[in-house]
């Protein structure tokens, strides 16, 4: 039997707790990309984890420490919209995650080829990439990784969007709360204008305009909704401000 919940039932029915654990979740996101520059740009991690030297610590920071943190955040938020919500979970909710599921288990294949790859590339084939090892480590490294990624980046980050529009945050946003989803925004599009603006641009910039432009046009068709506020800030944020800056400093 399907129950029909009118607005004024939704209301009542959400709880402001729901809103501080979705700032919460997006604060753990904000708290990742901190670490991750701080993993990235510094010294502090670039000693061996053993002494067999199989892996430094910013590798393995960046394939397994932190996209753990950064998915588990996600699959909770994930949870969170949908169950927090009145609406009725039906099959679009369950598409919805197996699509996410699909995302992650991309996201989690492309780190785990990617760092070890990328650190076999940047000790063994810097001085002669021309071997057939290399060519492979290479290719593993810089190419086949990033498309794994840049998939499975795509699916978790729309899934999460279209979850947001599926089951809707009813009540009237308070400018406090508006304030937090657009600092936690900040952070996430200063992540990706450190990403975007100091190296060649290549296929990462279409996957966050393609985001950028899906964030908009659900805020644009919804309105103000939680996620969606967040990831326009984000990525309208990460575009602008690479787009600045090549400008101003050339490629």
């Amino acid at each position: 039997m399907t129950v029909h919940i009118t607005t004024t039932e939704a209301n009542a029915m959400q709880n402001p707790a729901d809103l501080r654990w979705t700032h919460i979740l997006l604060t753990v996101q904000t708290l990742v990309i901190i670490l991750l520059s701080i993993n990235r740009l510094s010294t502090l991690t670039l000693g061996y984890v053993a002494p067999n030297q199989f892996l430094r610590w910013v590798d393995l920071n960046n394939m397994l420490i932190l996209p753990l943190i950064s998915l588990t955040a996600f699959y909770l938020l994930k949870q969170h919209l949908a169950y927090s919500s009145p609406a009725y979970q039906g099959l679009w909710h369950r598409t919805l995650g197996v699509i996410f599921i699909l995302g992650v288990y991309l996201t989690g294949t492309s780190y785990g080829d990617h760092e070890i790859t990328n650190y076999l590339h940047g000790r063994f084939c810097a001085t002669d990439p021309t071997t057939d090892l290399c060519r492979i480590v290479i290719f593993n490294d810089d190419e086949f990784s990033h498309w794994l990624f840049f998939t499975g980046f795509v699916l978790t980050n729309a899934v999460l969007m279209v979850l947001q529009v599926l089951f809707p945050w009813r009540t009237s946003l308070a400018r406090g709360d508006v304030g937090l989803l657009v600092i936690n925004g900040l952070f996430i599009g200063l992540g990706v204008f450190a990403n975007l603006a100091f190296e060649q641009i290549g296929l990462d910039l279409y996957v966050v305009a393609l985001l950028a432009l899906l964030a908009i046009g659900l805020l644009w068709r919804y309105g103000r909704q939680l996620l969606l506020i967040y990831y326009s800030t984000a990525y309208c944020l990460g575009l602008i401000t690479t787009a600045a800056y090549k400008l101003l400093f050339g490629p």
